[in-house]
């Protein structure tokens, strides 16, 4: 009899480990749907705002610290958007495929601000508008593998831009960034939300 008993207990821990395997090949091989296109386009919005107010990078430490609160007034905005639509999706934000998008991006954002620091400290504010776009292309591209297909594009646009920017006189910097803050924000921020669901 014990031995009848036991048949069931392990052939239900075999189809749980099963079951617990499947979740995860799935939970890692999934995209991250969770990017935000109503949030990237009010980041864009924001940014255009941030772009009309900064002036020139000539200004210094004023133009910097303006470009700060954007970005820290952005990075809140996208992570409440990418929380919303993870929660009307049903979809744990940081599952394993917002893990990897986190894991992606984060290094290359954590580079930038090493180098808005060095940069700003040399002096050298002119290179900086072009240094932020082409590191957030590079964070959008990495983090965007685990997405779909229109966000590794959109970082492509961002490294593009960048990569101009770097060429271009001084005075030019903020025209870059509220073309690509604020213009590709916009821009694929509205396809992400008609194509795949806000």
């Amino acid at each position: 009899m014990a031995a009848v008993r036991s048949e069931p207990v392990e052939l239900h821990a075999h189809a749980m480990d099963s079951l617990r395997y499947i979740r995860g090949a799935m939970e890692r091989a999934s995209l991250f749907t969770a990017v935000p296109g109503w949030g990237g386009m009010l980041m864009g919005a924001t940014a255009l705002v941030a772009a009309w107010l900064a002036g020139s990078p000539r200004s210094g430490a004023r133009w910097l610290e303006l470009w700060a609160v954007e970005a820290m007034a952005a990075l809140v905005v996208g992570l409440a958007a990418a929380w919303e639509k993870s929660r009307r999706m049903r979809m744990p934000l940081l599952s394993g495929a917002g893990r990897k998008f986190v894991a992606g991006f984060a290094p290359a954002l954590a580079a930038g601000v090493l180098l808005t620091a060095v940069l700003s400290n040399s002096g050298a504010w002119a290179t900086l508008p072009g240094v932020w776009l082409l590191l957030y292309g590079v964070a959008v591209i990495s983090g965007g593998a685990h997405s779909v297909r229109v966000v590794p594009l959109m970082g492509v646009c961002f490294m593009a831009l960048g990569a101009v920017a770097l060429w271009m006189p001084a005075g030019a910097g903020n025209g870059f960034l509220a073309a690509g803050f604020g213009g590709l924000h916009i821009v694929f921020g509205a396809v992400i939300a008609l194509r795949y669901g806000g």
